[in-house]
């Protein structure tokens, strides 16, 4: 970044990995180097792509699709279960990294973060030159690649990290974000959905050059407060500061049944196993929750939540278990079947910051 017309703005970088939990794999086991690997189950099982190799993705296999789809894609595809441990210690290291470089960092994941090196720790003043160094870190003693994007906010660094994956280092300066934001299609946008997208398109919205031709109160009658959101961003404004320290707002579990059910011992005795998960996870966390939230996915893919609050906050398990039967209960789906099931505790009693990703916001089916 230019240090002579710069001073005043910041300096902002987002590292994201490249297919980060299949680039631990193949780093962890030779066998499967340079061949399509999936991370997520077995191709007969009903779980979904956790992380897919390069190798993989050539095939069309993307995060979130099913196994089983995958397996059709790629039948020579290597299929393995995640690894979560192995992949949380690799972000500690990573993590290490960045805060030689600067405090200033804002996990979004295991795998992404951003980190505000307006004042670097070392010095250095060109964030371009910070986030070669870090990639270079993680590449030289991790033996893992990252992509780097480099400008003035937060919105613009995440989109530029992904425009050269993998291994890529995108900068897109003050000079350059009006020409860049008005040349990207809506899709790109980070908070745009395959649902508000299509709305947009709907209404000849392509790129952000058409988001732009709307004012303020014409994007918020149509889009809600997002809309004051994308007003902004489209002309290369976000405020948003890195956040060093993130409350967790929620902790949660979900599991897929082996086969469709509607029996009440069988999504009882999951419910039973899933309670125990969360609340595990709140005592590791010293959290304690007012608000209860119960996700039931039915056998065609279609899903509802139903919620419950309480005066006293909870955190054992036998009192998530108990509400979440109750839940069941009053959701009253009589014949359907169900797919999967999940907890979710909110609404924390205590507001402890968790200065950490928090693996139980990594949920995939198995």
């Amino acid at each position: 970044m230019s240090d002579d017309n710069t001073t005043a703005l910041r300096k902002i970088i987002h590292i994201d990995m490249d297919a980060f939990y299949a680039s631990v794999e193949q780093r962890d086991f030779p066998e499967y180097r340079g061949k399509p690997l999936v991370v997520g189950g077995k191709p007969d099982s009903r779980g979904v792509v956790a992380t897919a190799s390069y190798e993989a993705r050539q095939y069309g296999i993307r995060s979130a699709m099913s196994c089983s789809k995958a397996y059709q894609l790629c039948p020579t595809a290597i299929f393995v279960y995640p690894r979560f441990d192995a992949y949380s210690s690799v972000s500690k290291s990573i993590r290490e990294i960045f805060s030689r470089y600067t405090d200033s960092i804002e996990p979004l994941s295991l795998d992404e973060a951003y980190l505000d090196v307006t004042e670097d720790k070392l010095g250095i003043g060109s964030a371009i030159d910070i986030a070669k160094s870090i990639k270079d870190a993680i590449k030289n003693e991790l033996n893992l690649t990252a992509s780097a994007g480099v400008s003035i906010n937060k919105f613009v660094a995440k989109i530029a990290s992904d425009m050269n994956k993998p291994d890529g280092l995108t900068f897109i300066g003050p000079s350059k974000i009006k020409s860049f934001m008005e040349k990207l299609p809506v899709e790109k946008f980070f908070g745009v959905g395959k649902v508000t997208a299509a709305r947009m398109k709907a209404m000849q919205i392509i790129t952000g050059a058409d988001l732009k031709k709307l004012t303020e109160q014409q994007l918020v009658a149509q889009f809600g407060k997002t809309g004051k959101f994308y007003y902004k961003v489209v002309r290369g404004i976000d405020e948003r500061p890195v956040q060093s320290h993130r409350a967790t707002k929620s902790v949660g579990a979900e599991d897929t049944l082996s086969e469709d059910t509607n029996e009440d011992s069988v999504m009882h005795s999951l419910l039973q196993q899933i309670s125990t998960t969360v609340a595990n996870r709140l005592e590791k966390n010293q959290l304690k929750g007012k608000t209860i939230t119960l996700k039931i996915k039915f056998e065609d893919f279609k899903q509802i939540t139903r919620s419950r609050s309480f005066l006293s906050p909870i955190n054992k398990a036998d009192d998530i278990y108990l509400e979440a039967i109750k839940l069941l209960e009053e959701a009253d789906i009589g014949f359907l079947k169900v797919r999967l099931l999940g907890i979710t505790l909110s609404r924390f009693y205590d507001d402890v910051v968790i200065d950490k990703p928090l693996s139980n916001q990594l949920e995939f089916e198995f």
